[in-house]
């Protein structure tokens, strides 16, 4: 038996998009799985979990209950991260993004990662006394990993991708990553790596632009003595333009569609053109 999940974030309506994801991951499990990831509470709206219900059903889906919600389960989150802090592998970072532009920006040799600059360490070796001076007075932090020794104590990793075969993981690439901050007590690093062990999920399907991502993942289940599932990171649908698909940039909803006549079966065969891309396996 093989379960997937589809795991959207209810801080907007689903568009084709996430149609595919959907679709991609429910044909590949004999177990399907729908997560909330909402644990950006300032977003998150109830109108727009419902609607994913909603649209889900529209397209003829299925998904075993209960629904795990994410923001029912920090408590959850928060035993992982004590784990990793009881090992030495946390620090709060007090930096704002100002602050971690100025001192890149003073570095013509900073290091770079998938996402752009490293994150420079400045947090890294502060005095832990005052580390819990600043916490206890309120100030805004974020939780980091200690990348190095994370990466020391778990020494070389491999993940498997369906589409691509075996990976040789580069966590180290990211730099010291969050996996918390003050206002809010997960990261989607923590979080989802977390949920697919508690949840079983033994395949992990999800978009190209992800791919680098599951390095780090890959080094929290080594860390947390956690399942190791495979990956199957798929194509994603563009627009005439090249971008992908993305709420931000004003994607056609499925509730767009759907109101101008499209039928599920139509949408099912646009979301199915992803597939054909390079690298959707």
């Amino acid at each position: 038996m093989t379960t997937t999940r589809f795991a959207p974030s209810p801080n907007g309506h689903l568009h084709l998009g996430h149609a595919h994801a959907a679709l991609f991951a429910r044909a590949r499990g004999t177990r399907f799985l729908l997560r909330i990831e909402d644990i950006d509470r300032g977003r998150a709206r109830p109108a727009f979990e419902a609607a994913i219900f909603e649209d889900l059903a529209w397209l003829g889906l299925d998904w075993e209950r209960p629904v795990r919600r994410q923001s029912d389960h920090f408590d959850d989150y928060a035993a992982a991260l004590g784990r990793l802090a009881a090992a030495g592998l946390l620090y709060p970072c007090f930096c704002t993004r100002k602050e971690i532009q100025a001192e890149i920006a003073r570095s013509p040799a900073a290091p770079h990662g998938p996402e752009g600059a490293l994150y420079p360490g400045i947090c890294r070796r502060l005095d832990p006394a005052i580390a819990a001076e600043r916490r206890a007075r309120g100030d805004g932090f974020a939780l980091r990993l200690d990348m190095t020794e994370a990466t020391r104590r778990a020494g070389p990793l491999e993940w498997r991708d369906r589409g691509r075969g075996l990976v040789t993981a580069r966590p180290e690439a990211h730099g010291d990553v969050v996996l918390a901050r003050k206002d809010v007590p997960t990261s989607y690093h923590l979080s989802v790596t977390l949920d697919d062990h508690l949840q079983g999920v033994d395949l992990v399907t999800r978009g190209e632009d992800l791919f680098e991502a599951s390095d780090i993942h890959r080094l929290l289940q080594a860390l947390l003595a956690l399942d190791v599932p495979e990956w199957h990171h798929h194509g994603l649908i563009r627009d005439p333009a090249g971008r992908r698909l993305a709420k931000r940039e004003g994607a056609p909803t499925l509730r767009r569609l759907r109101a101008d006549g499209v039928t599920p079966d139509e949408v099912r065969r646009m979301a199915d053109t992803a597939e054909r891309q390079p690298g959707s396996g």
